[in-house]
């Protein structure tokens, strides 16, 4: 596994931008040291952040880019194959993988403004965008 390289926040966008249920603001990671898209939404008034990846197949689930709800914006849903996640914690509750989850990155709000954590697994991409 990759040494983490910035425990730091990294900033996300402003608190205004994520608006109850509306579209993801999405964002480059590297995970495991290999690129990937996460993304973060609001629901019920908290702020939360995913690897846009589905748990049962290694695919990105936004069906437009930053569209990640079902009709009745209740779910996150897949793309691929209509797999209902839970948005405050990312529990697929319908769906071929069922009982899976998304992967959550840590994300704060402090100051009218959203930023994301980088972990052990998740981290920022370097300032010229390469991994």
């Amino acid at each position: 596994m990759p040494e983490a390289k910035n425990t730091g926040p990294q900033p996300l966008c402003a608190s205004d931008v994520l608006k109850e249920r509306g579209d993801a603001v999405t964002f480059d990671i590297l995970e495991f040291g290999r690129k990937a898209q996460a993304f973060a939404l609001r629901f019920n008034g908290v702020a939360v952040a995913y690897v846009n990846r589905c748990a049962h197949v290694p695919a990105e689930m936004d069906w437009q880019p930053g569209q990640f709800w079902d009709h009745e914006r209740r779910f996150i849903i897949c793309s691929v194959h209509g797999a209902l996640y839970d948005p405050p914690n990312g529990h697929c509750v319908m769906g071929p993988c069922r009982g899976a989850r998304l992967h959550a990155i840590e994300i704060k709000e402090e100051g009218g403004q959203v930023h994301w954590y980088p972990s052990e697994r998740i981290q920022p991409l370097s300032d010229d965008g390469s991994p």
